[in-house]
């Protein structure tokens, strides 16, 4: 006896759903991506520091870590090390450790403005790079981004470490600036406007970008991670891309996140005022082309040139051997 018409129909369907219950009741595996940073969870990385809110990673089939660290040479030792796929580092760090042989990429440019400075009280009297010579000047680290920005600008007035004390102040240096223990700090635009906020006072302001406007950060890869692991390496760039448009598009609701998530995002205002920043020098003409995470490459030699003018770096170092754009999400 053969069931009926509607038999058959209700049959089929309760097939369908006992064959999709198992899917629907699967949890989804994430592959784990660790990303090394150059800081603490800040606010100014709102984007990452997001993602149990917003899923970036997890829509592309990742799990997310942040490693934090302090400076772009300390993220840079974490990836050559192991403890991560991906380091979050400053150009001069990258351009160091290329010098010394590690085969490295940069797949990435998270921040193609300058947004470093050098910062002094007026009453310090120093207005001219060239004021800098026999001055005490704070950096955030020995492996920071403001340091190797501290040598480029040092460099233009033909001074280097040598004509001045470096000190490591850590990331809040501008406290030492009011206190006098320093003449002079390396920061960057966040942190001078965080020092701003706090009573920091009159300045004195040289930005490094009105002589070399190299890019800030860059996502940097092992060279064997790069040829192995292109298709997880496109899946984590369209994520970071993703989010970082969603804080340029929605700061606002990043500033509400960092209260959350970020070590200094007590303060709503103040976030959104960092958040405004970071977005601005996330972006640049070339990114405006070309999409999120564009690199210039002739300003990254540009960069290897001037790292090399002053002593920095032992050789030159082509672009071709350390830049890689194809795995950009515009690609």
């Amino acid at each position: 006896m053969f069931p009926s018409l509607l038999s058959r129909r209700t049959l089929a369907a309760a097939l369908a759903l006992c064959a999709a219950l198992p899917l629907t009741g699967q949890t989804q595996t994430l592959e784990r991506v660790v990303m090394a940073g150059w800081s603490k969870p800040i606010s100014e990385i709102t984007h990452l520091l997001a993602e149990p809110d917003k899923g970036f990673f997890k829509a592309q089939g990742l799990e997310f870590v942040y490693l934090p660290g302090a400076g772009g040479g300390d993220a840079l030792r974490n990836l050559l090390s192991g403890q991560a796929d991906v380091a979050f580092t400053d150009p001069g760090s990258l351009f160091a450790a290329l010098d010394k042989g590690e085969k490295l990429r940069v797949v990435y440019d998270v921040y193609p403005q300058n947004v470093f400075n050098v910062v002094s009280l007026k009453s310090q009297n120093i207005a001219r790079v060239a004021d800098l010579k026999g001055k005490r000047i704070g950096v955030y680290s020995l492996s920071s981004g403001t340091r190797q920005n501290l040598q480029v600008l040092l460099h233009t007035a033909g001074l280097s470490e040598q004509d001045v004390t470096v000190v490591p102040t850590g990331l809040l240096n501008f406290a030492p600036l009011m206190q006098g223990q320093v003449d002079a700090t390396a920061a960057t635009d966040t942190g001078l406007m965080v020092g701003r906020q706090r009573g920091l006072g009159d300045v004195n302001v040289m930005e490094v970008r009105q002589h070399l406007n190299l890019s800030s950060d860059v996502l940097v890869v092992r060279e064997d991670s790069y040829q192995k692991n292109k298709p997880l390496l496109r899946r984590f760039l369209k994520a970071f891309a993703d989010s970082a448009v969603w804080m340029q598009r929605q700061p606002e609701e990043a500033a509400r996140l960092a209260v959350r998530h970020a070590i200094d995002g007590q303060s709503e205002a103040t976030n959104l005022e960092v958040i405004k920043l970071r977005n601005a020098s996330s972006m640049s003409p070339l990114t405006q082309r070309q999409g999120p995470g564009a690199i210039d490459t002739a300003m990254m030699q540009r960069g290897v040139q001037a790292y090399r003018a002053f002593g920095v770096l032992s050789r030159d170092i082509p672009v071709a051997d350390f830049v890689a754009t194809d795995l950009l999400p515009g690609k």
